[in-house]
């Protein structure tokens, strides 16, 4: 019986990548029905939206999605889509692993780090009030006469949430996901010495879960910024990263860093009974329909889709194959080449094309 999986192509270059790994995921012999559902800025003018409700329906009745990577605008225009559907649809858990791939070009080797983000509270969860608003300058004054602190009057202001609910359901998700695999640690990370309130809450609401997995799972805390040295320093000290929404985003680019960047690194956004697939990186809009760009984070991100159905075996033959393409350095797209100017330089599509051979 086939799984049946929505995929979201998504823009830029996002239907080559997604095509890619849609044909990887196919050679494993994992039988998929894949359902087609839309998203992101090329379907405004066909929807009026960058998220139509036909594709929060179909993640919902299938479960389990593949998207594509979507573009959004900075600093003006619609939210993230990316935000509003692991909000939507409840995605709590944000997971970024990274892991070193023989031939990829870095300062770092044998890096095996695993980000497990939260996904709906913290600054991204929206709540915003824009500059010279009515709303604004009420919220201000009501600001200032609680906290007998001065706002500046031209402000803007974000609300940064964080809950004992919220806490506990990620640091158990990060333990859980230790212990199911093995891993040894999970360190949760904040700026509690300076945000006593709702980081300070993090850290008391994680240290409640931790007590749970004693003699299990060993458990430590350290501050975002002296983890940003640590892991600079010394990566090999950490094992499974607990972070707030917004650390957690930050950390997990500094994490792809280390592997050689978001090429490589795939994600995973997962809630009760829900899982949406996606790489990390964006949606390179000037690279759209050049056959240029490295699909390997897409298809690694498939393999965590794999691992989440239960084929496990194919999981690790598709990453295997991929690992392989990586370190023989032959058919590979120019991003991974040592002159980015190679002319032997492999396409998306040509790349794809290797790692089914090595499958």
């Amino acid at each position: 019986m086939a799984y049946k999986i929505t995929l979201i192509p998504g823009d830029g270059i996002g239907p080559e990548v997604s095509t890619a790994a849609r044909r990887c995921v196919d050679a494993t012999g994992v039988k998929i029905d894949w359902e087609i559902a839309e998203a992101g800025a090329d379907v405004i003018p066909k929807y009026g939206t960058p998220l139509p409700g036909s594709t929060l329906a179909s993640i919902r009745k299938n479960k389990v999605a593949l998207k594509g990577p979507l573009t959004t605008p900075i600093g003006t225009g619609f939210r993230s889509v990316n935000v509003a559907i692991r909000k939507e649809l409840d995605l709590y858990a944000c997971l970024r692993p990274t892991r070193s791939y023989k031939g990829v070009r870095s300062r770092y080797e044998n890096i095996d780090l695993v980000i497990v983000r939260e996904n709906t509270e913290d600054l991204y969860a929206g709540i915003e009030f824009e500059e010279g608003k009515a709303e604004t300058n009420s919220l201000i004054a009501e600001i200032e006469k609680l906290s007998k602190k001065q706002i500046r009057p031209d402000s803007g202001i974000s609300i940064k949430p964080i809950s004992i609910t919220g806490t506990k359901r990620i640091v158990k998700f990060a333990f859980d996901y230790a212990v199911k695999y093995n891993r040894k640690k999970v360190t949760a990370v904040t700026k509690a010495n300076i945000m006593k309130f709702t980081d300070g809450l993090f850290f008391k609401a994680a240290q409640a879960v931790a007590k749970e997995y004693e003699g299990k799972i060993e458990y430590e805390e350290r501050l975002i910024d002296n983890m940003c040295m640590q892991l600079v320093q010394k990566p090999e000290l950490y094992d499974v990263i607990c972070l707030p929404n917004l650390y957690g985003d930050i950390l997990s680019d500094l994490c792809a860093g280390l592997i050689g960047g978001l090429g490589v690194a795939p994600g995973a956004n997962l809630g009760d009974g829900i899982a949406v697939f996606e790489a990390i990186h964006g949606s390179a809009p000037k690279y759209t329909g050049q056959n240029k760009v490295n699909p390997a984070a897409m298809v690694l991100s498939a393999v965590l889709m794999l691992d989440h159905l239960g084929e496990k075996k194919a999981a690790q033959r598709l990453e295997a194959a991929v690992a392989k393409v990586i370190a023989a350095g032959k058919n590979v797209t120019y991003d991974m080449k040592a002159d980015r100017n190679d002319p032997s330089a492999a396409g998306t599509s040509q790349m794809a094309d290797a790692i089914i051979a090595a499958l």
